[in-house]
Parts: structure tokens; C-alpha cells; sequence
């Protein structure tokens, strides 16, 4: 089959397409549960870009076939899982995507509704999976604020949509106009400039109070700036660092303000605790057929530009979800 495959880990140069050996078996991470998925659409993120130069948590020898999560239509499915050949399908690969057929992860895989063609669907699991498990673990409540950084990139515009479909009100921090286009176009009716003097913006637009929730992929210096907006009992959700470098927080900022600091790993915490994974799948199953869920997708490429799709992300012009399509 033909497949982006990483054959050094030095970055998206570092693979090509070429000819690979179909998958064979299962997925070692589903406990031998063969889901064998033929692929119309590959989604790419960040994590992705980090596997192919061996700096991710997961990082999978060399050659192996680049691309975390899948849109396409069911060949195999393992019995008791709830699939059957024929479905339109959304998965997590973790690897693995860029590829003519891949195997799925049957626990984070979900249908997609006949209204939402495959390009969409490509972009649907990772960011939704990482925004609703987000905004479950600050306990998001009705009516509360929430700071959406990085809200142009594919988590982003999913956090804002997921904020307003649970009732909450999303703030999304962009760096131009481009970006605040995007934010807009998923939902978020107030932006702020990260260039600007964003913290004092949010405090305007909260009454001086600030918000309850912070949402944070980017990391990097405005991770202090985002512990000062929060309100009194405010939570500051750390989703990734897109932005390079690794902030550190001085716990007395916490104390002084009654602030917590929450980490968000699905994997961790699905291994832990397993029934999330199918709640988790059923709410994306129900928000994407009750409209709430419209991915935002700003890029399209063909398989040839796999190396370019990583390098998209890399250099922080993703606007929405980069997707390689296969068919």
C-alpha cells in the first residue's frame, strides 16, 4: 500500500511516500482487537510533528507511517466492539494514518454522520477527544468564561466550540488577523490579541473579575499572564506546549488566589480509568449529530505533501486542522 513513511527521526523530511506492508494483526494497543480501517482522510497535529523527531511520549521505531487519527470506512471489526465493515468511521491511529488502510483504536473511535464527508471527519477525533476530556476536568460549568489560547489551531477552534455548546462562553486569544478570522468562524463571538495587552482585555470583558477557565496548548511565556486573568477559584487547564518551551508556575500565585493548575492526558487517564473512553466517544457521537461539532479545516493536501503538512504545524501556520487526503 502506498504510505508517508518516517524512515529518520529528523523531522517530516525524514519520510516519503513510498510502498509499505499493509497492517497485520492488531493495533498493540487494544489487547489483540483487529480494527481495520480503509482510509479516505488523515488528520495531522502536533503530537505528529513530535514523533518524527523521537521527542513525543509515544515514539515508534523507524520506518513507521506518520499520522495520529483517520477518517474512513470500517474493513474489520473486532466482535462486541459495536462496528461492523461498511461504517464511516473516525479513529485515533496514534501512528500510522498516512497510509492506504490503518488500524484503529476501537475504545476512541466513533461514527460519523452521513452529513459529514470525510475531510471533516479527519479532523474530528484528536481535537474534540482533547477539547470535551479538557473542559471535563476543569468541570466546566454554564455561564462561566473561558480563555481559549492557540484558538486559530485545530484544539482551539474545537475548545471554542465545545465551550459554547456546554453553555459556557469562549475567549479566544489570536496573534493576527487571519487567525482571528478562524476563531470567529468557529464560534467565538470575543477575541483578543496575544501581541497586544490581552490580559487587561480579558479583565475588561469580565467586568475586572477575570475568567474562570483557562485553556492552554501553547505554553511559553503567557502561561504567568494566564494565571493572572483567572478569577478567585479560576482553572488553568495544560493541554500541550505548541509554543516551544516548558513554563514553571510559583505556587504561592495559587494559594494566594485559591488557583489550581489541571494536566490533561487522555491516555493516562483512560488507562486508569476505562469507562471515560466510551462516555467520552458517545458525547462526541451526540454533539457531532446535533450540529455542535463543525470542525474547521484549513488545510488540504494530497499524500505527496505529508512532509509539507507536518511542516505546516512546525511553523505555526496551521489555520484549523491540517489533513492529508488519500482518496
Amino acid at each position: 500500500m502506498r504510505a508517508f513513511v518516517i524512515t529518520e527521526l529528523t523531522g517530516p523530511r525524514g519520510g516519503a511516500v513510498t510502498e509499505f506492508d499493509e497492517p497485520s494483526g492488531a493495533h498493540p494497543w487494544t489487547g489483540g482487537e483487529r480494527l481495520l480501517i480503509e482510509v479516505h482522510a488523515a488528520g495531522v497535529s502536533f503530537p505528529d510533528l513530535l514523533q518524527t523527531r523521537g521527542r513525543y511520549q509515544h515514539v515508534e521505531p523507524v520506518p513507521y507511517v506518520a499520522g495520529g487519527e483517520v477518517a474512513g470506512v470500517v474493513l474489520e471489526a473486532p466482535e462486541g466492539s459495536g462496528f461492523a465493515p461498511g461504517d464511516r468511521v473516525a479513529s485515533l491511529t496514534i501512528w500510522g494514518a498516512m497510509a492506504e488502510r490503518a488500524l484503529g483504536l476501537p475504545d476512541y473511535t466513533v461514527r460519523l454522520p452521513d452529513s459529514m464527508d470525510f475531510v471533516a471527519g479527519a479532523a474530528l477525533h484528536l481535537n474534540y477527544s482533547t477539547a470535551w476530556f479538557t473542559l471535563h476536568r476543569v468541570g466546566l460549568d454554564k455561564g462561566e468564561d473561558v480563555l481559549v489560547h492557540g484558538a486559530s489551531g485545530g484544539v482551539g477552534t474545537a475548545t471554542i466550540q465545545l465551550v459554547r455548546a456546554l453553555g459556557a462562553r469562549p475567549i479566544a486569544v489570536v496573534s493576527t488577523s487571519d487567525k482571528e478570522r478562524v476563531a470567529r468562524e468557529a464560534g467565538a463571538e470575543d477575541v483578543v490579541r496575544s501581541g497586544d495587552d490581552w490580559l487587561e482585555q480579558v479583565r475588561e470583558l469580565t467586568g475586572g473579575h477575570g475568567v474562570q477557565v483557562v485553556v492552554d496548548p501553547v505554553g511559553g511565556d503567557r502561561f504567568t499572564d494566564s494565571l493572572r486573568c483567572l478569577d478567585v477559584g479560576g482553572r488553568l487547564a495544560v493541554v500541550g506546549f505548541a509554543g516551544g518551551s516548558i513554563p514553571t508556575v510559583k505556587v504561592n500565585r495559587l494559594l494566594l488566589r485559591d488557583l489550581s493548575v489541571v494536566g490533561v492526558a487522555l491516555d493516562p487517564y483512560v488507562r486508569r480509568f476505562p469507562r471515560i473512553a466510551r462516555t467520552l466517544a458517545g458525547e462526541l457521537e451526540r454533539l457531532t449529530a446535533e450540529g455542535h461539532i463543525r470542525p474547521v479545516v484549513g488545510h488540504v493536501l494530497p499524500l505527496e505533501q505529508g512532509a509539507e503538512a507536518l511542516e505546516l504545524i512546525e511553523r505555526r501556520e496551521a489555520l484549523g486542522k491540517v489533513v492529508v487526503r488519500m482518496r
